[in-house]
């Protein structure tokens, strides 16, 4: 019975821990893509916060990249970044 209970605590340990780490990232993405279209940080700056790979330093290529990339996250709204 100790063994059972200690084996189904360890799985499902197991399995939310992952789950948690998911929704924190996701998190933090739409927090960022939001503060972005709030215009409280800047596209390079939220491109930095999202820890994207952008090897420019042009500011508007900086916006459509990140826009493109937050669009992904609401892709059944009509949403003007």
């Amino acid at each position: 019975m100790y063994m059972k209970f200690l084996l189904l605590s360890i799985l499902l340990f197991g399995l939310i821990t992952p789950s948690k780490a998911v929704s924190r990232r996701m998190f933090e993405v739409l927090d960022t893509c939001a503060r972005y279209r709030l215009k409280e940080k800047t596209a390079l700056v939220a491109i930095k916060d999202l820890k994207l790979k952008y090897e420019g330093k042009n500011e508007s290529e900086a916006e459509l990249f990140i826009k493109l990339y937050c669009s992904v996250f609401t892709p059944n709204e009509n949403v003007d970044f």
